[in-house]
C-alpha cells in the first residue's frame, strides 16, 4: 500500500474488501477515500479501520496490480 501510495498515488485506485451484509459481502473503497495507511489497516476519511486481512483485491485504473491468493 506504501509503495503504490508513493510512487503512483492512490488517484485511480480500487480496493475491493470484505465487508459483511454488503452485496455480495464485497465493497469498494476508492483510493480518493483513504485518509492514511497505517502498519496493519487502511484508514479511511470517515476514520473507518480497514485491517489489511480484510482486502480481497487491489486495482489501478481498472487492471489488477495485487490479489490475495485463495
Amino acid at each position: 500500500m506504501n509503495k503504490i501510495k508513493w510512487t503512483e498515488g492512490l488517484k485511480g485506485v480500487e480496493i475491493i474488501i470484505i465487508h459483511r451484509g454488503a452485496y455480495e459481502n464485497k465493497k469498494i473503497i476508492k483510493g480518493e477515500e483513504i485518509k492514511d495507511i497505517a502498519p496493519r489497516a487502511i484508514i479511511c476519511e470517515d476514520d473507518t479501520i480497514i485491517p489489511y486481512h480484510r482486502i480481497l483485491c487491489i486495482k489501478k485504473n481498472g487492471e489488477i496490480i495485487w490479489s490475495k491468493k485463495k
